[in-house]
């Protein structure tokens, strides 16, 4: 629907939100379920542990607002952007970052409270929404870069209101944040924070990369190119809505056969699409249009990252539920993925595509080699200790 330098600043605007929304999350809202575990009719100890999540949330976006209003403008110092679209982008960061955030902590109360039909009809209304809004833009010769970003946004603000004002009607009462909660969410989100603060840059890795050292054609490829990847934004929203929940609530006895079902299927669905993309690339080419045929290895490229990033997150997800949460495999991460990169930029010109998509794809693959030693080594020594939340518990 863009133009090639118009999709340029959509693309790198969402690739740094996708950044700015981890950090300042960073895994606290992912510690809400495995806290309440089976007291989901407790309303007012979910109450309590969502008003100490808020908390928490509130003092990490203002510690991390700083990183988009400093870096946002040295990484895009390369593109032929003036200081008052850099500021636009800048203003639209922050505000969508403030509603991102309040989707993961507000979004877990539907979830546990078991409103899976609000959950996924908020996801519907704002995906069906955003696009009738560009459709009827684009029909009107409105369209444009920064409308394009803005009905985006709008989407990500309707999410956020809707799961806000349905947790506060299914828990009915004002939840009182303590110190005690906040110490039991740090304590159970502090092993995945190195992880998730290195993945808020690592996952957007390839556009941060184009930015930095290509021009606005690659950025633009790259941008759009992600937007066919995201064909496992539908299965990934569901590891919060089915895997998480239900993985946590299985017995000890159930978890390995269970495991063993969701690998295979999990492995079927990330191998039949990748071979999709192997044999048949014209065919989603060409929902890009013409001005990106020919990118047939930088599809596959594309594709095969996306499909090992996903069955990592499953992974990711259903090792969390379990709480096989450890700090090796952060770091691990971290230590193997920062020695890729520093041989990459040392050896290989970073201003190609094709540079930019296989570092991606190598990264990925880290990422899935460090989730299998953490799943094999949490079935061996089992699930991380939590004194703190048990003495909570028996408080």
């Amino acid at each position: 629907m863009l133009p090639k330098p118009e999709y340029a600043k959509f693309t790198v605007v969402f690739g740094f939100l996708g950044t700015l929304t981890i950090l300042s999350d960073i895994s606290l809202s992912s510690s809400l379920i495995p806290l309440i575990g089976d007291r989901i009719d407790d309303l007012q100890w979910i109450a309590d542990h969502v008003a100490s999540l808020r908390q928490l949330s509130h003092r990490l976006y203002f510690l991390v607002a700083p990183v988009a209003i400093i870096g946002f403008p040295l990484i895009v110092r390369h593109q032929p952007w003036d200081w008052q679209i850099v500021a636009s982008m800048i203003a639209i960061l922050l505000v969508s970052a403030w509603f991102s955030r309040l989707s993961g902590a507000y979004g877990a109360v539907l979830i546990v409270r078991r409103d899976r039909e609000r959950w996924l009809w908020a996801q519907k209304a704002s995906s069906l929404g955003t696009l009738a809004l560009l459709l009827l833009f684009w029909a009107l010769h409105w369209l444009n870069a920064f409308a394009a970003i803005l009905i985006n946004v709008s989407g990500i603000i309707l999410i956020s209101q809707i799961y806000y004002f349905r947790a506060r009607h299914l828990l009915g009462v004002r939840g009182n944040p303590s110190k005690e909660k906040r110490r039991a969410i740090i304590h159970l989100a502090v092993p995945s924070i190195p992880g998730a603060i290195f993945y808020a840059v690592q996952g957007q890795i390839s556009v941060l990369l184009i930015t930095i050292f290509g021009r606005i054609d690659g950025v633009a490829n790259i941008g759009a190119l992600g937007r066919l990847a995201q064909i496992y934004t539908v299965f990934t929203q569901m590891n919060p809505l089915l895997l998480e929940p239900y993985f946590a609530k299985i017995s000890k006895a159930q978890l390995k056969s269970s495991y063993v079902v969701m690998l295979a299927a999990t492995l079927g669905l990330c191998g039949s699409i990748t071979g999709a993309a192997a044999l048949f690339p014209r065919l989603f080419l060409l929902i890009l249009g013409p001005k990106y045929a020919g990118l047939n290895l930088e599809l596959l490229l594309v594709i095969a990252a996306a499909s090992i990033g996903f069955l990592a997150g499953v992974l990711y997800v259903v090792h969390c539920s379990r709480r096989f949460v450890y700090w090796w495999s952060g770091l691990l991460t971290i230590v193997l993925t920062v020695i890729l990169q520093i041989i990459y930029i040392w050896r290989v010109d970073l201003g190609t595509m094709k540079a930019v998509l296989t570092l991606g794809l190598l990264s990925s693959i880290i990422g899935l080699f460090v989730n299998v030693l953490t799943g094999i080594y949490g079935f061996v020594r089992g699930p991380r200790e939590l004194a703190i939340m048990q003495e909570n518990v028996e408080a």
